[in-house]
């Protein structure tokens, strides 16, 4: 049994990322989850965006958490056709009548320290759109990710591990932080992710994952792994390689 697909960002090899376009075409794909990036404003909203600064995806210039809710929704999206950053309610919103997993990255700001009030925020808009139950929370800080779940309600949640924290610490170190947090999953780069990883996980009862399969090979290796979730920015093509597989056994 092959692990769900993930459209990150919303298939930002599809459609521009982390966007209501491109979360609308996600949901009418057979993937089973979806990802999203969040940050907040300086009035507290939690939009979706990739990036702390505004300059790489939109028309704007500046830190996304200097700019109050309406400042962004001004924000025309490069490529999109879109005004507007849209906020992680409009994005729950669009899941709510869905079957499909909402994946939320809990991001950190420009200097790259952890929003204080963003977990809250993030749990409290997707409790509101009935999606807390049906959203994961994810992220590189493990407190943080740890305090989302520690709150309850959530389907999943998981620790972003970078490959340099898995060379340093190893699979059984990365296992070890992530249950000495209380963690029920753990996420790696496609690249550093092995057969070595999976087995760690697996012996310390945690789930294991992959972002970074954007193309036939690392698909191909997440999907032969036989890791629980994979991120994918072409979700079309990983769901091509696996349906190639399934019928070929």
């Amino acid at each position: 049994m092959f692990g769900s697909i993930i459209s990150h960002r919303g298939g930002s090899f599809l459609w521009p990322e982390n966007t209501l376009l491109a979360f609308r075409n996600t949901l009418a794909l057979p993937v089973e989850q979806a990802e999203c990036d969040v940050h907040l404003t300086a009035d507290g909203e939690a939009v979706v965006i990739h990036d702390a600064m505004a300059e790489r995806t939109t028309d704007g210039r500046g830190p996304v958490a200097a700019m109050t809710a309406a400042e962004v929704a001004r924000l025309r999206i490069r490529g999109a056709g879109e005004c507007g950053v849209p906020t992680l309610a409009a994005v729950a919103g669009l899941f709510s009548a869905a079957r499909m997993l909402l994946r939320v990255e809990i991001k950190a700001d420009q200097s790259g320290r952890p929003y204080p009030e963003i977990i809250p925020r993030v749990l409290s808009v997707l409790d509101a759109a009935g999606m807390l139950g049906r959203s994961l929370v994810i992220g590189f800080e493990a407190p943080g990710v740890a305090a989302a779940w520690a709150a309850g309600g959530l389907a999943g949640a998981a620790w972003l591990v970078e490959p340099a924290t898995s060379r340093s610490l190893g699979a059984e170190g990365v296992a070890a932080v992530a249950r000495a947090h209380g963690l029920p999953a753990v996420e790696t780069h496609i690249a550093a992710a092995d057969a070595a990883y999976v087995a760690a996980m697996r012996r310390a009862g945690l789930g294991c994952g992959a972002w970074g399969a954007n193309h036939a090979d690392t698909i191909d290796r997440a999907l032969a792994l036989g890791l629980d979730a994979f991120a994918t920015d072409d979700p079309a093509l990983a769901l091509g390689r696996r349906a190639a597989i399934v019928q070929a056994v």
